[in-house]
């Protein structure tokens, strides 16, 4: 009999060298007999906890009632019930005596008199986590009486644990039993282990054994009699030494005092029923409890509940006690939201809490989440993401950026709504540092070369900013191929001003990358002629610029002197360095994303201070206000943006921050897109001087040829990049007629087979003069436009 009750009892193992888990320190305190002791699993290392109950032999009475806490533990299952993983029994001989000990493998949990000292909690939220433990409890005590049929018996302090989550739960069911007070004859098998219970614990009807009187009361009589002992001794502090004490009610609250009188009624019938007491009682109405009960049934709440629900949570979670958010809160929320019952406005409450977390914790609590949840369709969620990005992106792996979270942002990129084309834009610099440079020139040099041709001018003139702001994450040869193009052939030819002064302050940024033909023959000749700008701000910066590539230019001549006159070789012309303050404007943008912050300017390559100016085209006069694109501070706050073309600050081209809150009048909303945009005489005859072929050196380039109104054809052989398609292709064999299609392949020149037209002018013929056996035609003064023609033998 006694083989086969342990073999019901022990579960897969027979002895302690079959326990899959190691057993550790024990608590100080435990129920009854038990040892309460920390474990881990063999296989995974994985927390729980281990209790263990020793007898002299088979037959003793503690035994007994443990075999009977084992099966019961096991069969019932409840939300705020212990969670049964393993059990075994083991009989071990030391000397000539036998020892048997049972031992219980559960969930990771506490002694709630361990883990109150530990949170040292008190005034209003010591009240509130209590409320919410004693609801647990009674909800798991109701579960028992009122479901189940079944009496505990010793409800009490010590037989309540708490988990890692802060949940409490119930155990020490050795006493347990089945309430069977329709069969008055059957009274030894109701409560046979009730001798385990102290006598202070048992009610009066208990403590005198009137099982007539017990089988005649409700089934909840005796255990709510140990909610009274459970309540008594959480709040007073003390161990219930005799049953007197719990007259003392001194230090109960006054909300529960009426309930904690019923719960203790000398008339068991009387007795308040635990799940009147969830129901009815004042004291469980707290802002704590409220908010983790509708967490729990977040399903059933319909999307109008949820949403105001979690634009209040940021606000809540900061009157609420610190361990229980972070413990019990956050994993709810992180659930909620990786199976999509949480609505995109949790994301802000979720990263509220994360900040509260270390930066492991963070990573193993939160970052998980977040991964998964850029894979979802949700287009608010994804939203939600890009504009919260900057308070996570850096504890983001590179190889999680790369593999799990790029793919499904880049679909942004091409997205139909200019809002998220944009936050996509900015998210890129934060990810951008943390993707491999096969995605980099692959794919996102790509979709940038599109967005610098995008209807959106602020679009456009991010894209520029954005390429300052990553060119020394891209290889050499790609900024060779790439930085010039994008920033002379589109950039300052756009028609929107800051497009414009974003490209001459791209250039500054990354002068280091260019060599000294470059910046004689390509980015001297497209800069100088916005001296002349319409617009007063790209007047400055384009003069600044050229105080700066002519100061590089001097440098090189010193140099290459010293050099001849030494005898030396010449020596290469070294750059002054970029404008490093770039990307701390554009930093400074997302960190201050939604705040209505003004921008100060971007301190010159020259050490002056940049004016910020009104983007009008036709204004010569520098205006108060600094330029900016309309900001929109949070989507969730505005589900239908009225401002698509909303940079956040990105689209400004000054640094810092003002001190005077901004005027939001200031943004770019009233220009039109680039396409119905007509430019101004003075800027058509800028963008004709930009056409214009710049004489090089014959040792370093030859003449190009274009025929009118057709796109070159690009060689294999050529040094053209990404934007090489508007550029000027070299020149070609006569034998040969020009092509429209580029024979080059994607991976020869991405950037060319993807390049559109320059935003507002299309490549023009040079002039026949310059064509094969031509007679060279009369120079004209001025920026004119000129009909050219090419010919050729």
């Amino acid at each position: 009999m006694f083989k086969f009750l342990k073999e019901v009892v022990g579960g897969s193992g027979t002895g302690i060298k079959d326990l899959p888990y190691n057993i550790g320190e024990p608590y100080p305190s435990a129920w009854g007999s038990w040892l309460h002791h920390r474990g881990t699993s063999k296989d995974d290392g994985s927390p729980v906890s281990i209790f263990s109950l020793s007898g002299s032999n088979a037959q003793d009475g503690h035994l007994a009632a443990g075999r009977n806490g084992v099966k019961r533990l096991r069969t019932v299952r409840h939300p705020n019930i212990l969670s049964f993983l393993h059990s075994t029994e083991v009989e071990t001989f030391d000397g000539g005596s036998s020892k048997v000990t049972i031992y219980i493998v559960t969930e990771p949990v506490m002694p709630l008199s361990d883990k109150i000292k530990e949170l040292g909690l008190d005034g209003t939220q010591r009240d509130e986590y209590y409320a919410w433990g004693l609801h647990q409890i009674a909800k798991a005590v109701s579960f028992l009486n009122n479901d189940c049929k079944l009496v505990h018996g010793n409800v009490c302090l010590a037989s309540v644990v708490v988990t890692q989550t802060l949940d409490w739960k119930l155990h020490a069911f050795d006493v347990l039993s089945e309430f069977d007070g329709s069969n008055e004859t059957s009274s030894t098998q109701m409560l046979q282990y009730a001798w385990l219970v102290a006598t202070q614990y048992k009610s009066m009807e208990l403590a005198k054994s009137d099982w007539a009187a017990i089988k005649k009361s409700p089934p909840w009589a005796i255990d709510s009699w140990g909610m009274g002992c459970l309540i008594y001794e959480l709040f007073s502090g003390l161990k219930l030494s005799k049953t007197e004490e719990l007259r003392n009610t001194a230090s109960i609250p006054k909300s529960l005092l009426p309930d904690y009188q019923r719960l203790l009624s000398s008339t068991p019938s009387r007795r308040l029923n635990t799940s009147k007491l969830i129901e009815n009682s004042e004291y469980f109405q707290n802002k704590l409890v409220d908010t983790i009960h509708f967490m729990e049934i977040l399903s059933l709440k319909d999307s109008v509940e949820k949403d105001t629900f979690f634009r209040k949570l940021p606000n809540l979670a900061e009157q609420l006690p610190r361990e229980i958010v972070l413990k019990k809160l956050l994993p709810l929320l992180a659930s909620a939201l990786e199976f999509g019952s949480a609505a995109a406005p949790a994301l802000t409450a979720l990263l509220k809490m994360g900040s509260w977390l270390s930066a492991e914790e963070f990573r193993a609590k939160v970052l998980p989440t977040i991964i998964k949840l850029f894979a979802s369709n949700d287009r608010a969620v994804r939203v939600s993401l890009l504009q919260h990005i900057d308070q996570f992106g850096e504890s983001l792996s590179a190889q999680a950026v790369d593999e799990q979270v790029y793919p499904h942002v880049a679909t942004g990129f091409s997205d139909t709504s200019a809002f998220l084309r944009e936050l996509t834009l900015k998210s890129m610099l934060i990810l951008a540092p943390k993707l491999s440079q096969r995605t980099l020139s692959g794919s996102l040099l790509k979709h940038l070369s599109k967005l610098q041709v995008d209807e959106e001018p602020a679009i456009r003139t991010n894209t520029t900013i954005l390429l300052g702001n990553i060119a020394s994450y891209l290889n050499e040869g790609t900024r060779k191929r790439v930085l010039i193009n994008a920033f002379t052939v589109r950039a300052l030819r756009d028609t929107f001003p800051p497009a414009r002064g974003a490209g001459i302050m791209a250039l500054c940024a990354t002068s280091s990358n260019y060599d000294i033909t470059e910046i004689a023959t390509r980015i001297l000749p497209n800069v100088v002629v916005l001296t002349i700008d319409p617009d007063s701000d790209v007047r400055s910066k384009a003069f600044q610029a050229v105080d700066q590539f002519l100061q590089m230019a001097k440098q090189h001549y010193e140099k290459t002197n010293i050099a001849e006159t030494t005898g030396g070789a010449g020596m290469e012309g070294s750059s002054i360095p970029g404008n490093a303050s770039l990307l701390g404007w554009a930093m400074s943008s997302l960190t201050l994303k939604g705040k209505p912050s003004d921008h100060a300017p971007v301190p010159s390559v020259s050490s002056s201070t940049l004016t910020p100016t009104s983007s009008n085209a036709s204004s010569d006069t520098p205006s108060t206000a600094p330029i900016r694109v309309n900001s929109t501070p949070d989507f969730t706050e505005h589900h239908a943006p009225t401002s698509p073309t909303s940079t956040d600050g990105w689209g400004d081209l000054e640094n810092g921050i003002d001190e005077e809150p901004e005027n939001d009048k200031d943004g770019w909303d009233d220009l039109e897109p680039l396409e119905e945009t007509k430019p101004t005489p003075a800027l058509t005859n800028i963008q004709a001087a930009q056409r214009r072929p710049v004489s090089q050196p014959a040792s370093h380039v030859k003449a190009p040829i274009l025929r009118p109104k057709s796109t070159p054809k690009l060689s294999k052989d050529e040094d053209d990049d990404l934007w090489g398609a508007l550029a000027a292709p070299a020149p070609k064999p006569p034998s040969k007629p020009l092509n429209l299609k580029s024979t080059a392949t994607d991976d020869d020149d991405p950037w060319a087979a993807i390049a559109a037209p320059a935003p507002t002018t299309r490549a023009k013929p040079l002039s026949a003069g310059r064509g094969r056996g031509a007679k060279p035609a009369a120079p004209k003064l001025g920026a004119q436009r000129i009909s050219r023609t090419s010919s050729g033998t």
